[in-house]
């Protein structure tokens, strides 16, 4: 039992190689960014649902919205007050929010994420018709 020493040291160095990342990450926290709004988006004064619940849970809405759409052909969404909206990220959620690199880009960069939404849908619908 001589190697206590070694497995107490090898224990440690582990264990500090390990939780660096969680080190690391604690003292390097940004704030979260601030998003800009359209004027449209502003007087909207609502989303499809509200805006604490689209921070956390817009991609889940976006992948519901994308399987009922491709695979069901239901193409309106009725929000939790009964409102109607249109299953579309270029013509319902760009409508409003029409500024990707202010709105969309800013929290995706923030947040160290790519999502592949933009392989197929184009930025603003409206000019590329």
């Amino acid at each position: 039992m001589n190697d206590k020493s070694k497995i107490i040291a090898g224990l440690v160095i582990f264990f500090i190689i390990f939780a660096f990342p969680i080190w690391y990450n604690m003292f390097q926290s940004k704030p979260a960014p601030e998003l800009t709004l359209t004027d449209k988006a502003k007087a909207a004064k609502e989303c499809v649902r509200s805006k604490e619940y689209m921070k956390k849970n817009h991609m889940q809405i976006l992948d519901v919205w994308r399987d009922k759409v491709v695979r069901q052909n239901l193409r309106v969404y009725v929000n939790t007050e009964g409102k109607e909206f249109k299953m579309s990220l270029s013509n319902t959620c760009l409508d409003c929010h029409s500024n990707k690199a202010e709105f969309c880009d800013k929290c995706h960069d923030y947040a160290s994420v790519k999502p592949y939404c933009w392989d197929c849908h184009i930025d603003n619908p409206k000019e590329k018709k």
